[in-house]
């Protein structure tokens, strides 16, 4: 018998067993890999009445914060909304699209949106392209039969679940949710259960930051806490304010009056076709 069975199995803690292999690998020319970053929190979760969805409001331009408070809560129908994460123009065309399709649907059938139509209109156009559409979404809604949470992946791939995080931030704020969520909650508890995990990741996540966006939907309302909550207030203003001491020169100024311009339009030297 093995001096290893005698002793049984290790106790646990980190291994480090493929340090020395991985190292001898990078100077062997292989590149590791690098780390992946989307720059956002994103969250939902069914409550008792319907759904809640929540977002934070930073936007990143690699290591710049481009925008303290964009949206990230995008509409979809009236009883539809969806956050997205990933590159902002790309939620918000994808999103757009989406909800224009639906508009038509309503014209034309007089119908109230469904959750699994938009669901089935999203995953189908982000699948067509493989991913190279960057629009990791959480969608929400509630229709005639009843409230409904689902992720959708950049590749089209979908989950339907009771609570669901998207994001850089994601890992963050499911830890609030693993350990706080119950079926059954009231509005309220939803609502303060959905800002706890955005907290989370604006905290513990670089990508994700400044404040917290919330959409309630419930059956035939909705209710959109825009800066719901602002943790990250700023606590610092100059009593001088921004002062620019170079000011941009004026060099030449011309002024050429309205009826001199539609004289010379009128006698067509100025246009040819």
């Amino acid at each position: 018998m093995s001096k290893a069975a005698i002793e049984g199995p290790p106790k646990g803690g980190f291994s480090f067993d493929l340090c020395r292999r991985n190292d001898m690998l990078v100077k062997k020319g292989l590149k590791g890999p690098s780390f992946l970053k989307t720059g956002t929190t994103i969250v939902g979760l069914v409550f008792k009445d319907g759904v809640i969805l929540g977002a934070d409001t930073r936007a990143t331009e690699g290591p710049i914060v481009a925008d303290k408070n964009c949206e990230k809560i995008h509409y979809i129908a009236p009883n539809i909304y969806c956050c997205g994460a990933g590159t902002a123009a790309d939620t918000e065309a994808v999103t757009d699209m989406v909800s224009s399709q639906l508009t038509l649907h309503r014209y034309h059938t007089g119908r109230e949106s469904r959750v699994v139509t938009a669901l089935t209109l999203l995953k189908s156009h982000l699948f067509s392209y493989q991913g190279h559409v960057s629009a990791a979404l959480v969608l929400g809604g509630v229709d005639v039969t009843g409230p409904h949470l689902h992720t959708i992946y950049p590749h089209g791939s979908t989950d339907t679940l009771p609570f669901a995080t998207m994001g850089s931030g994601s890992l963050a704020a499911m830890a609030v949710f693993e350990s706080k969520y119950r079926e059954g909650l009231t509005r309220d508890e939803g609502v303060q259960l959905v800002a706890e995990a955005i907290c989370s990741g604006i905290f513990n996540d670089l990508g994700s930051g400044s404040n917290v966006d919330i959409c309630v939907l419930t059956k035939g309302h909705k209710e959109y806490l825009r800066n719901h909550m602002l943790p990250n207030p700023r606590t610092y203003i100059s009593e001088k304010g921004y002062s620019f001491t170079k000011k941009t020169e004026v060099l030449l100024t011309k002024i050429t009056p309205l009826r001199d311009l539609v004289e010379v339009v009128e006698g067509g030297d100025a246009m040819e076709e």
